[in-house]
């Protein structure tokens, strides 16, 4: 099973919880209702060029990814003609970064479709690899990050391919735990992330390395009293892409403990909003399908939990 749909089947569960993922203190809505808000809202994102807009007015392959992820996990259908042609434009993925490019080959995929260019959509994976062994946000770096590594491999999923030396994605991933069990997304950064941290987690269970348990004691140290994970030990409140990552990584090693379902779910309900989306956090006002599905995501682990 390749990264996107270990990440889909969560959120496929996760879907099942719309409507039910509210506390008892308010007003709940139907299962039903909040499954077609929820679809409203993400068709409401998509551009007439066929792409979906992010926080921006214009379409952007990172929403785009998200948008159509979503609206697969709640089972709707996809708009893939327009969707296609959105996509074609962007021919071999000349002049993206490393985001974007991993972005268009998951866009691809997300249609099921494997693009004619998809050799070529690798090689320029591929320039993207360190000389540590990693995968860099630029070509020809002399180290690589936890986020680029999985953008990377799941691009090569996305394309039905391997990744070239495995093994040089493991060993450059281990340069980056710190002695109190995170990880770090750069070697020059001192200092563990939650995302980080969960990217290296992931990645290692899915390539078939033991994690080792200060790992995943650090991501639950993460989790606070109001219910979410935060980002840092630093950071002051909880947010969504924490959260989810966090539970993400957590379920893959078998470390998700039961007791955080109910507190967890009452963070993410918060941060829903009236019109179907999700928001990053409570400091934030604006809904996007990113964090609209990373909510799923998250709900569907806390199931299993």
């Amino acid at each position: 099973m390749t990264l996107r749909h270990k990440m889909l089947k969560a959120a496929r569960t996760g879907a099942l919880l719309l409507g039910t993922d509210r506390p008892a203190r308010w007003r709940p809505a139907e299962p039903a209702e909040a499954r077609h808000a929820t679809i409203a809202f993400l068709r409401s994102r998509q551009n007439p060029d066929g792409g979906f807009r992010g926080r921006a007015a214009h379409s952007d392959l990172y929403y785009t990814v998200f948008a159509l992820d979503a609206l697969t996990a709640l089972g709707a259908e996809l708009p893939r003609e327009p969707v296609a042609r959105y996509l074609s434009a962007f021919g071999y993925g000349e002049g993206l970064d490393l985001v974007h490019l991993a972005c268009l080959a998951r866009c691809w995929a997300a249609l099921g479709e494997i693009p004619a260019q998809a050799a070529a959509l690798r090689a320029r994976l591929e320039a993207h690899r360190a000389n540590d062994g990693a995968y860099a946000p630029t070509p020809s770096a002399q180290h690589g990050t936890a986020y680029a590594c999985f953008l990377a491999l799941g691009a090569y999923e996305d394309l039905s391919a391997n990744p070239p030396d495995p093994a040089g994605v493991i060993r450059s991933l281990g340069a980056l735990k710190r002695p109190d069990g995170g990880y770090a997304n750069e070697a020059q950064l001192r200092s563990a992330s939650t995302p980080a941290t969960a990217a290296a987690v992931t990645l290692l269970r899915h390539l078939g390395q033991p994690v080792a348990e200060d790992s995943a004691a650090w991501l639950l140290a993460r989790h606070g009293p109001d219910g979410g994970f935060r980002a840092t030990p630093a950071a002051p409140m909880p947010d969504l892409l924490s959260t989810a990552t966090a539970l993400h990584a957590l379920a893959a090693v078998g470390a998700l403990p039961p007791n955080l379902a109910a507190p967890c779910r009452d963070s993410i309900a918060s941060l829903r909003t009236d019109d179907g989306g999700y928001r990053g956090a409570w400091l934030d006002d604006v809904p996007d399908a990113e964090y609209t599905f990373y909510a799923l995501l998250a709900l569907g682990h806390l199931t299993e939990a």
